[in-house]
């Protein structure tokens, strides 16, 4: 987890600092003290008032981009939990100990799948996903063999189950790659910049001008915090809890952990 964005508070003391600095630089260096005329004020607050209408509409589109995806994620989940929900009562079409083979590696695939939404730690992350991949070639082992001697509509049913479970994984992945993009946060930043030079360009020398020119970056720098703190799932505090795959393991019976040796 590289990314800044990734770290929404430092983000916004980052963001804070360089655009109340913009403020200053063009209150202090660009204007230099000097009143704006009538006719340049005039056009001064036209460029002002689109620049700040063009932030406003980025800013907007980019945490609709965020909800989004955060939206995507927690449907996910829930896909998740219903995929392995349905294939733990579809085990019960294969042979006794087949059943009891799969029921016992799908609620380990669960604890694993609940790892890999709580987790923040990237050394752990690794450890679930490989744990993961090894269940789930557990999982599709299990099965060749019940469902090569009997292949009949019912135990291929079995099969459209786990195909389910393992796609569900891949779909939830997919979605926690899905981030804003570099360039719209590479974009935002420079209209930030420029509309704050703007208005400490605009604003009045003295008290009153200082502070001012501390409301607007105050506000960009909590909007982009928010917008990475959706955007992120695992920086933050605004995350995809599995309530859905919680909820499925407190509907399992316990069942003993199940041995991964052996299988291929």
């Amino acid at each position: 987890m590289g990314n800044i964005t990734d770290y929404p508070i430092i983000l916004f003391l980052l963001s804070f600092a360089v655009l109340s600095g913009s403020a200053h630089v063009g209150q202090a260096f660009f204007r230099r003290g000097r009143d704006l005329e009538d006719n340049v004020r005039e056009n001064f607050n036209v460029i002002q008032g689109a620049t700040l209408t063009l932030l406003g509409l980025i800013i907007g589109f980019s945490f609709s981009m965020a909800i989004n995806r955060y939206d995507l994620r927690k449907n996910y989940e829930e896909a998740e939990a219903n995929a392995i929900g349905t294939e733990y009562l579809r085990a019960d079409f294969l042979p006794t100990s087949s059943a009891n083979a799969t029921k016992a590696l799908l609620a380990y695939y669960l604890d694993q799948r609940i790892l890999f939404y709580t987790t923040r730690d990237a050394i752990q992350l690794a450890a679930v996903n490989n744990q993961t991949n090894q269940i789930e070639n557990a999982l599709w082992a299990e099965l060749l063999l019940p469902v090569n001697q009997r292949p009949d509509p019912i135990r291929a049913l079995v099969v459209a189950g786990m195909n389910d479970v393992l796609n569900s994984a891949g779909y939830t992945q997919a979605a926690w790659w899905n981030r804003i993009p570099l360039a719209a946060w590479a974009l935002m930043s420079i209209i930030a910049v420029c509309s704050c030079m703007l208005v400490g360009y605009g604003s009045k020398q003295g008290k009153n001008g200082r502070v001012m020119n501390l409301i607007l970056p105050l506000v960009i720098s909590f909007s982009f915090m928010l917008i990475a703190d959706i955007d992120s799932p695992r920086g933050g505090i605004i995350r995809v809890k599995p309530q859905n795959l919680h909820s499925l393991e407190e509907s399992l019976p316990p069942l003993s952990a199940p041995s991964l040796s052996g299988q291929h």
